[in-house]
């Protein structure tokens, strides 16, 4: 192959290789977020990275002529088959089909990558990690969505967070479902009205963008245009207005239609849960959030982070919320005929990540191993004997795997690979039966030790 036609490495936008701190760091986010998962009464559920395309609906996409254009679809055969985008439409399906043999109350949890063809940057991908916990089953609802944010607040503190670094907010969909129809906004004219409102906290958008979404069309910076839902000058106003609210007793006396009133009644009901734990502070009632997925139907949940987030170029940027949820009604029972309803939250692990990569506070374990390098061909035996020992200690070690290198190369080696400790063993210890350990960390001069073999592995942990 010429120069000319060799291959330019690279991946399509949206998708990223992890390695080394980032991916350690990762791994102790998901132990954090199972553990909890576990702690709260859930069992593992994992299903096939392709669904039936008609199974999983189309909740994603904006594009009304083209309702599949936010997923990955394949024809496959007869049938479609798409790339999950979410690990919540798989879980309706499994329960419809194994709803026999499951409890009543069914708590499952599931970690596995999802896919979105939408737009990448500033900590959101084309392919990335969810995590989800689910309850599915007639329950109360405020003990159900209560338990949820006691979830949420003991995962993020396990992942290394301060209570000051999030918040949980929660709202319920029947207080907006009940304005729209107080408005009298026709049916098609709805889904339009919530992804709007639901794009209030997002950048670039504000009441303003909010109003031209709610209007004729909002022209975002680039010159693309959005279709809006062409509502009245009333009706927007009237929209805008609500939005403007914070407070939950306020709301209850400007809002008096009954669905309104009875998701009011819903989040008090969760708040007083929630007072009978230590998370009552950590939920605040956020009106706005709308949830754009139209399987919601009352309960839903943001959490974001307090904490400042840079991207590449060292830009402030919002990565927008880092585990969200909420509860439906209507989407296990497209399957069944039957209504069983459900709850539940999903963590964006590799959006949590971009944000924690940025904290100091959170603590990466390295168990990078103890190099056992090679002085001469003629002893090999010894020091696999020597590293079968370390290992047998539950102590990580490799040996140097090419014996024509010299001891300089080796430690450069290790150097690269931010290595620790290196043994050091030639003819003088071998017949003296001793070790020469180097701390590779230590001061230059200071930082060889030669002690006898017997003592090596209380010697090592002391270092590592």
């Amino acid at each position: 192959m010429n120069k000319e036609n060799k291959l330019v490495p690279g991946l399509p936008p949206g998708f990223e290789d992890r390695w080394n701190n980032k991916l350690l760091l990762k791994k102790k986010l998901l132990k954090a977020i199972e553990n909890n998962f576990i702690k709260f009464g859930a069992e593992a559920l994992e299903t096939p990275s392709f669904e039936i395309s008609e199974n999983i609906g189309s909740f994603l996409a904006e594009d009304e002529a083209n309702p599949m254009s936010d997923v990955f679809s394949f024809q496959d055969g007869e049938k479609s088959i798409t790339l999950r985008y979410d690990l919540s439409s798989p879980l309706a399906r499994f329960v419809a089909q194994n709803n026999q043999e499951l409890p009543s109350i069914f708590k499952r949890y599931q970690i596995q990558n999802v896919f979105r063809n939408e737009k990448p940057g500033n900590g959101r991908y084309r392919e990335f990690m969810q995590a989800d916990f689910d309850i599915v089953g007639i329950i109360d609802p405020a003990q159900a969505n209560a338990e949820l944010c006691n979830l949420i607040s003991s995962t993020l503190l396990d992942c290394g967070l301060n209570r000051d670094q999030f918040i949980i907010n929660i709202s319920n969909r029947k207080i907006v479902q009940g304005l729209i129809n107080e408005l009298k906004i026709s049916n098609e004219k709805q889904v339009k009205v919530i992804r709007a409102i639901d794009k209030l906290d997002k950048p670039g958008f504000g009441l303003k963008g909010v109003e031209d979404l709610l209007k004729k069309e909002r022209i975002d910076q680039s010159g693309a245009i959005t279709k809006g839902a062409n509502l009245s000058d009333d009706q927007v106003k009237q929209i805008l207005n609500f939005l403007k609210i914070k407070d939950l007793t306020k709301l209850k006396q400007t809002l008096k239609n009954p669905l309104s009133q009875e998701g009011i009644s819903e989040l008090e009901n969760v708040f007083e849960v929630l007072g009978y734990g230590s998370n009552l502070n950590q939920v605040k009632t956020n009106f706005t959030i709308v949830r754009g997925l139209a399987y919601y139907s009352d309960f839903i949940v943001e959490t974001n982070l307090n904490i400042n987030v840079t991207n590449n170029k060292g830009k402030e940027v919002n990565i927008g919320s880092i585990c969200s949820g909420g509860a439906y009604a209507k989407l296990i029972s497209r399957f069944r005929g039957v209504d069983i309803p459900g709850t539940g939250i999903s963590f964006g692990v590799d959006r949590l990540l971009f944000a924690l990569m940025q904290l100091d506070q959170i603590k990466i374990e390295d168990q990078k191993p103890v190099l056992v390098c090679v002085m001469e061909k003629k002893y090999l035996k010894n020091y696999y004997e020597i590293v079968d020992q370390l290992r047998d200690n539950n102590i990580n070690a490799e040996i140097f795997l090419d014996s024509k290198k010299n001891l300089g190369k080796q430690l450069t080696f290790a150097n690269k690979r931010n290595l620790s400790v290196a043994i050091i063993c030639g003819e003088n210890e071998f017949k003296d039966k001793t070790v020469t350990i180097k701390n590779l960390k230590g001061i230059k001069g200071e930082n060889n030790k030669t002690i006898p073999e017997k003592d090596l592995i209380n010697e090592l942990k002391k270092l590592i």
